[in-house]
């Protein structure tokens, strides 16, 4: 069974910048895609980034591009999010998970196992 925790989310001003772990059991974690997602309050969950088996193809939401990171080691089974100049618009509880597939996608419906969130909070 594959579980996936996230961990590193936090308090944090405007303009800071936080970094997310999230840790996958396994044997498996390398031959797959993976992604972020974020659901902020009373909104729908939402694409953040996404990243190929071997980290080759990677996508990001517009709203984050130039601002956050996603990069993975497969040696370690884990998966990071890199979030710099961070905004209030960015607090969110934020969610990593696992794609049926190899390669890259901001599709929801094509991630099949999912963390229980890290919850991030940006102060203006």
């Amino acid at each position: 069974q594959v579980q996936l925790i996230e961990s590193g989310g936090g308090l944090v001003q405007a303009g800071g910048s936080l970094r997310l772990s999230c840790a996958a059991s396994g044997r498996t974690f390398s031959s797959y895609g993976m992604g972020w997602f974020r659901q902020a309050p009373e909104k729908e969950r939402e694409f953040v980034a996404s990243i190929s088996w071997g980290g080759g193809s990677i996508y990001y939401a517009d709203s984050v591009k130039g601002r956050f990171t996603i990069s993975r080691d497969n040696a370690k089974n884990t998966l990071y999010l890199q979030m710099n100049s961070l905004k209030p618009e960015d607090t969110a509880v934020y969610y990593c998970a696992r794609r049926r597939y190899s390669g890259a996608s901001s599709s929801m419906g094509e991630y099949d196992h999912w963390g229980q969130g890290t919850r991030v909070t940006v102060s203006s």
